[in-house]
C-alpha cells in the first residue's frame, strides 16, 4: 500500500540533532513496539516527548550481549511520548496496539507502513535525553539499556548507554504547532515543554 503522509510525501527531512541532556529519570512505564514486518538496519520510529521534534528510534535487529535480534521490534520509549502515523496525525505511545498502523522510518527519511502486532509496556529505568536543531529543543524519555539505539548522520548506531552530550543523531523537527488529538492545530497558542 501507498505510504499517505504530511502534503501527500513518502520521506522526511531527517536533521541532525545534538545532544545537549542525557539524565537518569528513575522507573516508568516503556512501550516495546512489535510490528508484523522485518525491519531492516538504518529503520526506526520517529519518537518523541513533543510533536513538533522527534527522535528516529532504530530497531533491535542488531541484538546485543544480553538479547538476540528482535528484528520486528521497537523499543520506542515512555507511554507518553508521541509516534507519528502514516496518516500524518500523532499517537501516545500508550494508544498503540495491536492492528494499529505505525510509520517506520529509514537513516535517509524515507516511509512505509507497518502493522503493530503487539504493544508491549513494562515498567523500566529510564532516561530523558534533550537534542537541539536550528533552535528548537525536543526530548525523549527511553529505557535505559543497551538495545535502544537513534541513528547518527553517517547511519552508525549509537546506544543510549554510550551517548554523550554533544553527540549528533537524526531528528525530525519542525515549527512548534499544537495538536489536539493528534491533528495538528495553528490557529491557538499551544506550549509544550
Amino acid at each position: 500500500r501507498e505510504v499517505m503522509i504530511y502534503l501527500g510525501s513518502k520521506s522526511f527531512d531527517l536533521k541532525k540533532g545534538k545532544i545537549i541532556e542525557i539524565k537518569e529519570v528513575g522507573d516508568g512505564e516503556r512501550v516495546c513496539v512489535d510490528t508484523a514486518s522485518m525491519l531492516h538496519k538504518g529503520e526506526g520510529m520517529l519518537i518523541g516527548s513533543r510533536s513538533n521534534f522527534l527522535f528516529l528510534v532504530h530497531n533491535e535487529s542488531v541484538g546485543s550481549s544480553f538479547t538476540s535480534p528482535r528484528p520486528f521490534r521497537v523499543n520506542a520509549g515512555a507511554v507518553h511520548c508521541y509516534t507519528l502515523s502514516p496518516d500524518g496525525t500523532t499517537s501516545y505511545l500508550s494508544e498503540v496496539e495491536t492492528g494499529s498502523e505505525v510509520l517506520i522510518i529509514n537513516s535517509k527519511g524515507k516511509a512505509r507502513r507497518a502493522t503493530v502486532g503487539r504493544s508491549k509496556i513494562e515498567r523500566r529505568p529510564m532516561l530523558m535525553i534533550k537534542a537541539s536543531v536550528d533552535g528548537e529543543v525536543g526530548g525523549i524519555i527511553a529505557q535505559d539499556a543497551e538495545t535502544i539505539r537513534f541513528v547518527k548522520p553517517t547511519g552508525e548506531l549509537v546506544s543510549v548507554t554510550h551517548l554523550k552530550k554533544g553527540d549528533t543523531v537524526m531528528v525530525y523537527s519542525k515549527a512548534a504547532t499544537g495538536r489536539h488529538f493528534g491533528m495538528e492545530v495553528s490557529d491557538e497558542y499551544i506550549l509544550e515543554k
